[in-house]
């Protein structure tokens, strides 16, 4: 099936992005959670369709590659043109079709057949961090622009300081408050009872290789985000167990003995 997204930007690389000049995560990371995956299906039910998702800095593709395999219309961009350029990951299938190079800072248009798309979920996992403080504006602007009245956008954020071969990949390391703050400014919105409900079940945050991150929950109008679904107790007591360090070490023992 034709797609026919295009993304429409004069910035279709992140020339002094940090992690495009010394390649890092855009090198390594290919992250999905299918766990995720149910929990975002069910929160838009009430769509009566599969809920169309937008990943910035999606890295190698494998989130929006498992949403895609779901039934969604899934969108990945990428600041850096890594993964693309060495057919890395995902991209040798979706790369031009669902995976897109820009720089998520300055403005930029994702359309289909010509007309501008809007998005019921935005995602960043682990990537307002590396962007320089200056041009989170500007970002906010973007999530503005490519969000559906009644969607969210879903972050995790690190609060950690990273240096690879002398390269600063975080250039904005600030505690939650101060990203609140910024948000706020910026007519975007956090409900943190959503936290509850997806339950240590992220795409990255503490549990899956991001220690020292917390998540965010941000709308433009907190009165048309979507009702919040009762857990059970069975799958509050899945997630807990899920991806849990108890999990991966049964996991790995496993594993070694079947290899």
């Amino acid at each position: 099936m034709t797609l026919n997204i295009e993304v429409i930007t004069d910035y279709p690389v992140a020339i002094d992005s940090p992690d495009h000049i010394t390649p890092w995560g855009t090198a390594r990371d290919n992250s999905q959670n299918l766990r995720f995956n149910h929990k975002l299906l069910r929160l838009y039910e009430s769509l009566y369709r599969f809920p169309k998702i937008l990943d910035l800095g999606c890295s190698g593709g494998g989130f929006i590659k498992s949403c895609t395999n779901q039934g969604c219309l899934a969108v990945g961009l990428e600041g850096s043109d890594y993964s693309k350029k060495h057919h890395r990951a995902e991209w040798p299938l979706l790369g031009d079709k669902s995976l897109f190079t820009t720089d998520i800072t300055r403005k930029f248009q994702v359309t289909q057949n010509k007309a501008p798309l809007l998005f019921d979920v935005i995602t960043l996992w682990e990537v307002m961090e590396h962007l320089p403080t200056e041009r989170l504006p500007a970002l906010c602007n973007n999530l503005h622009q490519h969000l559906e009245e009644h969607g969210l956008a879903i972050m995790s954020v690190s609060l950690k300081e990273e240096i690879v071969r002398g390269t600063k990949l975080h250039l904005t390391v600030q505690n939650r408050e101060k990203w609140l703050d910024l948000f706020e400014k910026n007519g975007l919105y956090n409900i943190p009872e959503y936290a509850a409900y997806f339950n240590t079940q992220y795409i990255r945050g503490p549990k899956q290789n991001a220690a020292g991150s917390f998540h965010l929950f941000l709308s433009k109008n907190p009165s048309k985000a979507p009702s919040i679904p009762k857990l059970a107790k069975r799958e509050w007591l899945i997630d807990k167990w899920s991806m849990s360090r108890a999990h991966k070490i049964l996991h790995k023992l496993i594993v070694g003995q079947i290899n």
